[in-house]
């Protein structure tokens, strides 16, 4: 089942507007995902020689400016924390490997949720107008998001399972369909250096186009591999740092929906989400051809 969305936006005057137009799309995807929601943004740049991260606890009293005093004391540099429901944007003048090591070592209880220059995940159990107000998204400026429903059923119901999966710098995945050879696949790229800390096939998808992007793919390639390497049905929204793609698989029994205006382009896997955009009677409005790869993106940043 589940339920994909996602916004591009090529007008800067949509900027302001991205987090209220996601939770619509969002929200509209409820009946197809109701057991948990999140959504990908893409949004305030980190300085240069800065990591952004999200991190999670479940615990609403958890600690957070204690942690982000702690870690500005190791580096020496004052780290910037924004806290969201459950979870936490952490802004540090130091390199990724060195603040995820200090933090799997101080601060093991809690789970990195993404890492980059500009995405941040939010995700959590429950209904998604729930998770909406939860992490107060409708108030989110980017340049582009994607989002989720789950009806869970092939692993838990967590936090954790939850989508959007990202398994590299400003890279996310979210997923509607089903990998069968995820098993064997998750323990190859677990061998090959690539974290994948759930059973949720998703994961190993996301884990998946990391890899080869880390071997020197470019996302093209690494879709176009994809198409070869992973068993299923499924229709794939990936996010990066200046843009997302979409992707479905050969067969294409999971349905989805594009659209474009002279503002944006949307993605969603019901038309009734695009429909709550602005111009969206205007639009251009097509389904994707199976095993054919989308993308928009932006000038390198």
């Amino acid at each position: 089942m589940c339920g994909i969305v996602g916004l591009y936006t090529k007008n800067p005057k949509m900027e302001r507007h991205l987090g209220d137009y996601l939770s619509s799309m969002l929200i509209e995807m409820t009946d197809r995902g109701p057991d948990s929601a999140g959504i990908a943004v893409y949004r305030n740049p980190a300085p240069k020689g800065s990591v952004k991260l999200t991190v999670h606890n479940a615990d609403p009293n958890y600690p957070w400016p204690q942690l982000a005093r702690d870690l500005s004391e190791e580096l020496g540099d004052k780290v910037k924390i924004e806290v969201r429901g459950s979870h936490a944007v952490l802004v540090a003048h130091e390199d990724y490997p060195t603040i995820r090591a200090w933090l799997h070592h101080h601060f093991p209880e809690v789970n990195i949720v993404s890492a980059g220059g500009t995405i941040e995940i939010f995700k959590e159990m429950g209904l998604p107008i729930d998770v909406v107000d939860r992490f107060k998204l409708r108030e989110l400026k980017g340049t582009h998001a994607l989002g989720h429903t789950r009806m869970a059923t092939e692993s838990a119901v967590t936090t954790e399972h939850s989508h959007p999966f990202s398994t590299g710098l400003d890279l996310c995945l979210v997923h509607n369909g089903s990998l069968s050879n995820h098993n064997r696949l998750r323990e190859y790229l677990r061998k090959h250096g690539i974290e994948i800390r759930t059973d949720n096939d998703t994961e190993v998808a996301a884990g998946y186009l990391t890899w080869r992007l880390r071997e020197g793919a470019t996302l093209e390639e690494a879709l176009e591999a994809a198409l070869k390497d992973l068993d299923g049905f499924y229709t794939f929204a990936i996010g990066t740092r200046n843009g997302f793609a979409v992707l479905r698989d050969p067969i294409a029994c999971k349905h989805a929906v594009l659209a474009e205006t002279d503002d944006w382009v949307a993605m969603a896997t019901e038309y009734r989400s695009i429909a709550t955009l602005p111009g969206a009677e205007k639009a251009t409005i097509w389904e994707p051809v199976p095993a054919q790869i989308y993308s928009w993106s932006r000038a390198e940043t």
